[in-house]
């Protein structure tokens, strides 16, 4: 299906099977994605115990420098989409080549800076002694080659933007395949441990970011890139930053958040915090189908923006809604029943099975939260009002969560589950916040 047959699917198609049919390969995607994640934590998790609470530690770090580059990328994808809904493809590929530029630079610098402040990024965290080690050596590998996670992140973009998830989800998923092969060879057979792991990731997605970008400038595509396209064009690169950056400082201050909420579960000990990681793992899991419902709306409201249709977007809007309390109810209640027995896959260790057990029973019960909150970022970053993005995403951890976990730590006696409970509330009324915004429709103004 060319770019124009995927153009008149989205703007006249079907609504749940255009729906569907994005992102069921976003679906895929973030299958194989959590499959790796949960086989690289096995992995790990096997080596030694203590790297899996190493990992999480550090991963709000590692989101914190990825959130700039996905802020960027939703910019340009959410320009993409609306330039190809009003047919001016010329200029969806013009904004496709600034992208890659802006990506390539961006991330250099920042994966040279945090190569050389990784450690002390990790002491101020409050960890030490094993778990120190063991997370410096892992965060500055990953640091150092973020240049390949970004080019993935704007190869995705142009393609979604374009209307094509289902390339990505192939090379997304090879990358991955090619991920877990590497993992235990350089985990046990060459005995690099915790670097290992991130040497294997850092490898197998350099392999294929490089060749997905190279396809977009093959002759024989549909609407090839040339050189010329990626010479710094001050007026797009200003369009792309303008859309993108408030997306970009949402998700990185959130990123942020995360850290000063990693510093208070650990300070319940490393059991908490390994327990925290795993049930993120698996909670990733059920939120799937909510994650690519939400990522599908981008392209679905951009380029309908982009074509006036306005009445056809709410329409997109309304039915993700069901689709999306509908999975996430069905996985929440699965999850639920079965926490324990799945735990016990990842941990051994009795405490650290009971904590995280207890997390997914209060995180399971309230997940169809989570599909309303991914349908509203989907909302504002396709029709290019990211700030109102940036509003929900800060707001939900810096206004909400973390003013809680403070308030439940020195005022119940709660313990660690305050921090469950505090991510439960702050779930609940951010989604308030997005719908109240949503009502106003600011988001119906498209912004080409």
């Amino acid at each position: 299906m060319n770019s124009v047959d995927k153009r008149q699917m989205i703007l006249e198609g079907n609504i749940n099977k255009v729906l569907l049919t994005l992102a069921a390969p976003i679906m895929l995607s973030n299958l194989i994605q959590t499959i790796y994640n949960l086989t690289d934590t096995w992995f790990v998790g096997k080596a030694d115990e203590i790297y899996v609470g190493a990992i999480t530690l550090v991963w709000p770090v590692i989101f914190f420098v990825m959130a700039l580059g996905l802020g960027i990328a939703a910019g340009g994808s959410t320009l993409i989409s609306q330039y190809v809904g009003s047919e001016n493809y010329k200029k969806a590929v013009k904004v496709s080549g600034q992208m890659i530029t802006f990506s390539v630079i961006f991330s250099i610098v920042f994966g040279i800076i945090g190569y050389f402040i990784a450690p002390s990024l990790v002491k101020l965290f409050g960890a030490q002694d094993k778990i120190y080690y063991a997370a410096s050596s892992f965060l500055r590998i990953i640091l150092a080659g973020m240049p390949t996670m970004f080019l993935m992140f704007a190869y995705t973009s142009i393609k979604q933007g374009f209307g094509d998830t289902f390339k990505p989800m192939i090379i997304g998923g090879l990358s991955v395949g090619l991920n877990i092969i590497l993992d235990p060879i350089f985990i046990f057979v060459l005995d690099l441990g915790i670097e290992g792991a991130a040497i294997a990731t850092v490898l197998a997605r350099g392999i294929f970011s490089v060749y997905a970008i190279y396809t977009l400038f093959k002759k024989n595509s549909e609407h090839p890139l040339h050189l010329k396209d990626l010479y710094i064009n001050k007026s797009v690169l200003k369009d792309i930053v303008k859309i993108g950056l408030p997306s970009s400082i949402g998700q990185s201050t959130a990123a942020l958040g995360f850290s000063v909420l990693n510093f208070f579960i650990i300070s319940y000990g490393d059991s908490t915090i390994t327990a925290f990681g795993i049930g993120n793992r698996i909670n990733s899991l059920v939120l799937m189908p909510a994650m690519g419902i939400g990522n599908a709306l981008i392209p679905i409201i951009g380029q309908n923006l982009g074509a006036d249709n306005i009445k056809r977007a709410k329409l997109a809007i309304r039915q993700s809604a069901i689709l999306s309390t509908v999975f996430l109810a069905v996985g929440g209640s699965l999850i639920f029943i079965f926490s324990e027995d799945i735990v016990r896959q990842f941990a051994n260790s009795d405490s650290i099975v009971k904590l995280a057990t207890n997390y997914l029973h209060w995180i399971s019960a309230a997940i169809p939260l989570m599909g309303f909150f991914q349908i509203f970022i989907g909302v504002f970053q396709g029709s290019g009002h990211t700030k109102s993005a940036m509003l929900i995403t800060m707001g939900r951890l810096w206004l909400l969560r973390i003013p809680m976990i403070i308030i439940f730590k020195n005022f119940t006696n709660w313990g660690s589950s305050g921090v469950w409970y505090a991510m439960v509330l702050s779930n609940a009324f951010i989604c308030m916040v997005g719908f109240i915004i949503y009502k106003t429709g600011k988001w119906e103004e498209k912004v080409i």
